[in-house]
């Protein structure tokens, strides 16, 4: 096990983070390593908790659940381990289908997801590639489905993502158990592994 390039503080290091660090509870059942180790800076610690409310706060068609499969596209897009197993938990927890969870590389064409999540997770995949593969076909595809509000939304979550993934995979953050047992019951038949986060 390699040791994380940063060693995470203990969670009640700050008591403020530690306040708004309790939002994580109910997304992944604990408060993230990732967390741990921003709190080195607390005000860095605090803008991105802050930061991930408002992504990830649910406003209608953008569903909780679909916010973290275009996250788990992102990550995987971007060959973060940490944030695909962080991701792929978080969406069964807030309620993705199985067959979504089981086919979410067949996204494109599985019949468990919709023309409108189709068009998001094409986004998802386009926005987390370097150098962006946005262009034209990926932009009209998602204003077919998604009116300009959803649109940020869904780019918030894609961003939000960005920076975990360089987080993570610079840091080398250990994974947490529930999110080594989710990556190893939904990813690891397609090739996932804790790497550099063991």
């Amino acid at each position: 096990m390699a040791a994380p390039l940063v060693t995470p503080l203990v969670p009640d290091a700050n008591p403020e983070v530690a306040e708004l660090a309790a939002f994580f509870n109910e997304t992944l059942g604990f408060c993230p390593n990732s967390v741990l180790t921003m709190q080195h800076r607390p005000a860095i610690a605090t803008a991105f908790i802050q930061l991930n409310k408002a992504v990830m706060a649910n406003q209608g068609r953008v569903t909780s659940a679909l916010k973290r499969l275009v996250g788990y596209v992102s990550s995987q897009a971007a060959g973060c381990q940490y944030c695909q197993a962080h991701t792929i938990l978080a969406a069964e927890r807030y309620g993705a289908e199985q067959q979504q969870l089981a086919h979410i590389w067949e996204y494109a064409t599985h019949p468990a997801f919709s023309a409108p999540e189709r068009a998001a997770l094409d986004f998802a995949v386009a926005a987390s590639a370097v150098p962006n593969a946005v262009n034209e076909a990926i932009s009209t595809n998602l204003h077919q489905h998604w009116t300009e509000g959803e649109i940020v939304e869904l780019l918030g979550v894609i961003s939000l993502f960005g920076y975990l993934n360089r987080w993570n995979d610079s840091m080398g953050t250990h994974l947490e158990e529930g999110a080594v047992a989710a990556g190893q019951q939904h990813l690891a038949g397609r090739g996932w592994s804790r790497g550099k986060h063991a």
